[in-house]
């Protein structure tokens, strides 16, 4: 049959098969890597294999999720890595020494207050990304590159390039069940994952049932048009740039728990996985478009493809290249996706004529 002869409803059809297939490719490439992976990488479906995963999947999941609603809005965080290195350091500190006031008066800490502590650090840092953002201009680039640099700096000057280790806390302080955060579980599952469930169930409800979910989208799709129909279009940016810097704490908090060791250099490049995981997941680097759940899936998909080269011996190096080839990836079908629907709304309206 030619295409003059074919069937109205089957040329219809076929951009709404591909946008259709186009929107899944998040758990189509879900099921390709981890079916390639069961099969090529040894012990890659042992239970031990997946609880290891499944943690990683978890911290990157975190930075994700705070990414996703970064992007929507239009923006970037490239500090995120670096706040989990600081609010380590941040938390390793306070495990060992407390805070010295001076004269023989040390302040010290049980394990809630380190976490509430570190994660109000977490928060400031983002509260600094997003005034800087909103209230000098600056370019959200810019802006976050350099808080990258400054929170590296200042995690490296927390213990002049050293290490904290032996993280296991005081009993006296009650600071001994710190590793309980990272290394504890609940009914059979890790404390990092219950933390992920309920940031993750939180957001997603804020982003579909909330006032502020509402905006957050469309100071993505259109500031200008957001601005004029009231929306506090600032006040948005700073509420998502600390939410970026919440998650970034508490990857930060949970990587000291497990390790019970804090190294500034932690966090090193986990905002590309961020970035990655969000992209691949569905959220439009141009802003107005994303879901939290397809961000979820979409860190499964780099944490799987994460570990499943580790396990196949694939160099660090290699692995490097693959994520960026991986974003790039994304990037081009998201932008294919987008004139595709294009496409099928001047289709549709075409047709109503």
């Amino acid at each position: 049959m030619s295409a003059a002869t074919e069937p109205a409803g089957t040329r219809a059809g076929r951009p709404n098969l591909i946008l259709l297939l186009l929107k899944a490719r998040t758990f189509i490439a879900l099921i390709v890597v981890f079916v390639f992976f069961a099969a090529a990488a040894p012990n890659f479906l042992t239970t031990a294999n997946m609880v290891i995963m499944s943690k990683h999947v978890a911290l990157n999941a975190f930075l994700a999720i705070g990414m996703t609603f970064v992007i929507v809005t239009g923006g970037i965080d490239l500090s995120v890595g670096s706040i989990v290195g600081l609010c380590g350091m941040v938390a390793g500190y306070l495990v060992l020494n407390g805070i010295d006031l001076g004269l023989a008066w040390t302040i010290q800490f049980n394990t809630f207050e380190i976490a509430l502590l570190v994660i109000l650090v977490g928060v400031a840092v983002g509260a600094v990304n997003g005034l800087l953002i909103t209230r000098l201009n600056v370019a959200p680039f810019i802006a976050t590159l350099g808080t990258l640099y400054v929170c590296r700096g200042a995690a490296l000057l927390f213990s002049g390039g050293a290490t904290f280790p032996n993280l296991s806390g005081n009993a006296e302080w009650g600071s001994d069940t710190f590793r309980w955060i990272g290394a504890g579980g609940v009914l059979g599952i890790p404390v990092s994952i219950w933390m992920l469930i309920f940031v993750a169930v939180g957001a997603a409800y804020v982003a579909r049932n909330t006032s502020l979910g509402r905006h957050i989208y469309a100071v993505g799709g259109n500031e200008r048009g957001a601005a004029l129909s009231g929306v506090r279009v600032q006040r948005v940016k700073l509420y998502v740039y600390m939410f970026s810097g919440f998650c970034a704490a508490l990857v930060g908090l949970i990587i000291a728990s497990q390790l019970q060791a804090a190294h500034p250099a932690t966090g090193e490049t986990f905002e590309l996985n961020a970035i990655a995981a969000a992209v691949l997941g569905g959220t439009s680097m141009s802003g107005g478009r994303g879901r939290i759940a397809g961000t979820i899936v979409g860190a499964f998909v780099i944490g799987i493809l994460s570990d499943g080269l580790v396990m196949m011996g694939v160099s660090t190096f290699w692995q490097t290249v693959i994520k960026g080839l991986v974003i790039i990836a994304a990037v081009v079908v998201d932008q294919a996706q987008s004139r595709l629907e294009a496409r099928v709304i001047l289709r549709q309206q075409a047709a109503l004529h």
